[in-house]
């Protein structure tokens, strides 16, 4: 009986996901894994801290009423930043098609399609994109210089490339970077739409090396990075977003299936506006 109910609810969930979030219902257990980690440490079973941008823990930083992220030097005990579904585009062999092997994947300008693809360019809002991978396991202050992060996302009007109709001959959107002395990655992009169902957000699969990335071989961390309410609103009232401002509309981060469980270390830090572009950074504990 448990595992019929079980499969009933999983089945109702998908048939209530939007088209882009099939893949949270693969990763059901995850989530529901983090929700009892997160009862765990409520009941004092285990230590839940992550870092902030000052070297606070995130306890600290609730405790002020603040949050943000890790930044490298911070000697506090850090919690890996948190596990979430990859989706159903990513674009990395797990679901069809294959980016990280195409030469030219490893790039840090992301707004134009590179190879035999079709050349297109993604318009929207400029956007520079900068992570701070850090180890966990020294209170997030150690860089790790010589992993590599991929990232991608969907452009103004809500679709992937590779996947979405329109844009199957495109690979924009999408890229490989090795970080450097100070753990450091940086993409310039254009800010993402938001699509029915989902909170605004930017996919991210971290690697031990940049030959593992480049062979798609031995992800490290899975992860989102999510944006502010404020900025997506000022960003989705410019031309070309009238179709994210609706379906934000609708959304909150704390009803977003992913971020709803805590969103307070994939929540960029943002600088900037629509006429100058702006600037997301996080740091990424693994």
């Amino acid at each position: 009986m448990r595992r019929d109910h079980a499969e009933a609810v999983t089945e109702a969930v998908t048939e209530e996901v939007h088209e882009h979030d099939r893949g949270l219902s693969y990763d059901l257990p995850v989530l529901a894994r983090r929700r009892m980690i997160r009862l765990m440490a409520g009941a004092g079973l285990i230590p839940l801290v992550g870092c902030t941008s000052d070297g606070e823990t995130s306890a600290d930083a609730s405790a002020k009423g603040s949050t943000g992220s890790a930044s490298p030097g911070s000697s506090a005990e850090c919690a890996t930043i948190p596990d979430e579904t990859a989706g159903p585009f990513p674009g990395d062999g797990s679901n069809g098609v294959n980016v990280l092997k195409e030469s030219g994947v490893v790039r840090g300008d992301i707004t134009r399609s590179f190879g035999d693809s079709a050349g297109g360019t993604a318009e929207g809002v400029p956007l520079t994109v900068t992570l701070t991978v850090v180890d966990a396991a020294s209170g997030c202050g150690t860089p790790k210089k010589g992993a590599a992060v991929y990232i991608w996302h969907c452009d103004r009007e809500g679709n992937y490339s590779l996947y979405s109709d329109g844009v199957t001959e495109e690979n924009y959107l999408r890229g490989v970077q090795e970080t450097d002395d100070k753990g450091q990655v940086t993409f310039r992009s254009v800010f993402p739409g938001c699509y029915a169902g989902r909170w605004p957000h930017i996919h991210f699969e971290v690697y031990g090396s940049l030959a593992d990335a480049t062979a798609a071989t031995s992800i490290t961390n899975t992860s989102q990075l999510a944006f502010p309410k404020d900025v997506c609103e000022t960003v989705y009232a410019s031309d070309g977003y009238e179709r994210s401002a609706d379906n934000l509309s609708g959304l909150s981060l704390e009803t977003d299936g992913i971020f709803s469980d805590g969103h307070d270390r994939q929540l960029a830090a943002m600088k900037g506006s629509v006429a100058r572009g702006y600037t997301a950074t996080l740091t990424v504990p693994v």
